[in-house]
């Protein structure tokens, strides 16, 4: 049997940790830092408040913020107002999901809680769509409806084709002219933040912008009396790779990048791909661009690692794919393995209050 050096980890430089004390906490930073000294998801949540705010007082990094889940229909649309308010975020990659259950909110529209006693063949004759434990009403979408047809109908597209990034401006600019609440798209527009939808068509909004191009087109007949080739054959003006060259041109400007990630899905990845977009287009084309690799990351997100899937892959994954700078060059990264609504309103609460301090 080999001889074991027991050693003493203070003298290898290791940082102890410390039993969390709620009599010493007196704020969420207080409570976050304390947890930053614990272990699991809690020490992950405290290295998040540190990397956020590094991120928040760098005047040269810009914060990109890429949402997924539900999180409009989980009621955090007012933290994502808040943060955009305050200028802590550059741009905004979402789900269309997430917008369009978003601009019901900001046209005075309201979620309800689902009772568990009507099962989903009733909810759905009654006209309420569940999302988990939360009920969206068809009424709302509906609603959702008329002010997207409103502002196609009303706004030519810029530069005569539209992209999301485009779409979500015309959006926000009409919100504010309503004032009937705040909102995601309402805030963008009010801060210059461009909302990019890489998954346009995976929404509620990309629907409505489709059935408006297809009334358009089809106005003078009669559409009893159309074959579903005919019906289907309309296509709006739109072009997705607008919003990929906008958001290639934003990072290309930035002298530090950030990334604060809810979840997962298309535009957690759309998002973090532009610099090994950058490295292929010079590859390819013959530039000479640095790529925009992200230096600070957070990410909060239930997804385990081990089922394969991009949602769940570690930033030091992204590393190998020359996404992210690695920590032997500067780059910071938090990954919190939780449900985004139990923990991201404590640690935008936290983060509030030492900006406000600092001010």
């Amino acid at each position: 049997m080999s001889h074991r050096e027991l050693h003493d980890g203070r003298d290898d430089g290791l940082k102890p940790l410390e039993s969390l004390d709620l009599g010493n906490v007196d704020s969420f930073a207080d409570l976050l830092r304390g947890m930053s000294k614990t272990a699991f998801a809690g020490r992950q949540l405290g290295h998040a408040l540190d990397i956020f705010l590094e991120m928040a007082r760098d005047p040269d990094c810009v914060v990109v913020m890429t949402l997924s889940g539900a999180m409009t229909v989980a009621k955090m649309g007012t933290v994502i107002c808040e943060m955009i308010d305050r200028g802590l975020v550059d741009a905004v990659v979402s789900t269309g999901a997430l917008m369009a259950h978003g601009l019901t909110e900001s046209i005075g529209l309201s979620h309800y809680e689902y009772d568990p006693t009507k099962n989903d063949t009733v909810l759905f004759e009654q006209g309420y769509n569940r999302v988990y434990d939360t009920l969206e009403m068809e009424s709302n979408l509906n609603d959702v409806e008329r002010l997207v047809r409103a502002v196609l109908t009303e706004t030519p597209p810029p530069e005569g084709c539209w992209s999301s990034a485009r779409l979500c401006r015309e959006l926000g600019r009409k919100l504010d002219t309503l004032g009937e609440g705040r909102g995601i798209l309402r805030s963008a527009f009010q801060k210059e933040v461009p909302v990019f939808i890489p998954a346009f068509t995976d929404s509620e909004v990309g629907l409505d912008v489709s059935t408006w191009a297809m009334r358009k087109a089809l106005a003078d007949r009669d559409a009893s009396q159309l074959s579903h080739e005919e019906a289907f054959n309309s296509v709006p003006i739109f072009n997705p790779f607008l919003d990929l060259q906008e958001y290639a041109r934003l990072a290309g400007r930035a002298k530090r990048l950030g990334i604060f990630t809810i979840g997962g899905g298309v535009p957690r990845n759309w998002a973090q791909q532009v610099a090994p977009y950058v490295d292929i287009t010079n590859d390819r084309v013959g530039t000479k661009f640095p790529a925009p690799r992200f230096r600070s990351a957070i990410r909060i997100c239930p997804e385990p690692v081990h089922w394969g899937g991009l949602s769940g892959c570690t930033y030091t994954e992204g590393v190998s794919w020359g996404k992210f700078l690695p920590p032997s060059e500067g780059g910071r990264f938090a990954e919190v393995h939780c449900d985004a609504t139990s923990v991201w309103p404590l640690l935008m609460k936290a983060v509030f209050e030492e900006l406000d301090a600092s001010s």
